[in-house]
C-alpha cells in the first residue's frame, strides 16, 4: 500500500478562519519539537534566519521533521534567504510551511511561491519533480497535486521597502500568509527596538489591515496572553506565544522568587 500524504494542519486552520498558536523553539531540539506536539500546540517555529541548523543540512532537518510528524505538529520554517533553490530543497525534505525573510518586492515573493508549486497561477510551476523524502522516495500517490494543496508559503513584512510594495505583495497568487515583523520594522523605520513608537505602531496596523482586507491570513508575535487575545480579536490567525528558552526562564525565575533560602550571587 502506498503511503498517504497527510493534510497540513496549519493550512487547514488558516483556511477555516481559526487562529493557530505556536512556539519558537530556539533550542532546535527534536525532543522539544515532539513535546510541543504532545502539549497540543499548532506549530513550532524554527527560525533558520537567526540560528539553528543550516537548512542545507538534510540530516538535521529530517530529525526535526520526524519529531513533528510523530506528534502531528506542523513546523513553520523561516528560511535565511528567499532563494528559490533553498525553498525547493526544504520542501523536498518534507517541510510544508515556509516563511520568507526580509522580502522587499512582490517579484521576490512571487518567485519563491512559484518555486514551491508544480502548477502555478494557471500554468506550470517551478518545483522540481523527483522522488525525495516529501514523496516518500517515490512511493506516495498523487504527489504533485497533494503537495500543491498542502504547501504553504508565507512571507514576513519587516522592511520599509516591503511596506511600500505591500499591495503588490498581497496580490501574489497563492500567498499563504503574511507575518508582521515589528522588531525588524522598528529598525527599518529608524526606531530600533521602539515598538511603541507611533511610526512603528502605525506601520504594523497598516500591514494588518491591508492583509485582512486582501483576504490573506496575518501572523504576528504575541507579547503576553493579553496581547495574543487582542490580536486574535483583531483578525490575526497565526500567533507566536513565545520561545522555549523564554518559557524556561520564566519558570526558573518563578522558582527562584519562591525560594526562601539564600543563593549566592553570580557575576
Amino acid at each position: 500500500m502506498a503511503p498517504s500524504q497527510p493534510q497540513n494542519g496549519l493550512a487547514d486552520t488558516l483556511e477555516s478562519g481559526d487562529a493557530a498558536l505556536g512556539l519558537l523553539d530556539n533550542t532546535y531540539s527534536s525532543t522539544l519539537v515532539e513535546f510541543c506536539g504532545d502539549l497540543g500546540l499548532d506549530f513550532v517555529w524554527l527560525d533558520l534566519e537567526h540560528g539553528g541548523p543550516d537548512p542545507w543540512d538534510a540530516a538535521a532537518m529530517e530529525d526535526l521533521l520526524r519529531a513533528a510528524e510523530r506528534t502531528g505538529i506542523e513546523l513553520l520554517v523561516r528560511l535565511p534567504d528567499t532563494d528559490p533553490t533553498l525553498v525547493r530543497k526544504v520542501l523536498d525534505l518534507g517541510v510544508r510551511n515556509v516563511f520568507l525573510p526580509r522580502v522587499e518586492t512582490a517579484a521576490e515573493v512571487r518567485e519563491a511561491v512559484e518555486s514551491a508549486r508544480f502548477r502555478y497561477d494557471g500554468g506550470p510551476g517551478k518545483r522540481g519533480l523527483g522522488a525525495p523524502r516529501a514523496r516518500r522516495w517515490g512511493l506516495a500517490d498523487d504527489y504533485a497535486a497533494t503537495e500543491d494543496a498542502e504547501t504553504l508559503v508565507g512571507t514576513t513584512v519587516e522592511t520599509e521597502a516591503a511596506v511600500d510594495d505591500l499591495s503588490e505583495i498581497l496580490a501574489v497568487p497563492e500567498l499563504g500568509f503574511v507575518f508582521v515583523g515589528p522588531l525588524d520594522l522598528s529598525v527599518s523605520l529608524g526606531h530600533p527596538g521602539e515598538l511603541d513608537h507611533p511610526d512603528v505602531q502605525e506601520t504594523v496596523e497598516r500591514v494588518r489591515a491591508a492583509a485582512i482586507d486582501a483576504g490573506i491570513p496575518v501572523g504576528g508575535l504575541g507579547f503576553g496572553m493579553d496581547d495574543v487575545n487582542e490580536k486574535v480579536a483583531d483578525g490575526y490567525q497565526l500567533l507566536n506565544l513565545g520561545s522555549t528558552t523564554g518559557a524556561l526562564k520564566q519558570t526558573v525565575d518563578g522558582w527562584f522568587d519562591a525560594y526562601e533560602g539564600e543563593r549566592p550571587r553570580r557575576a
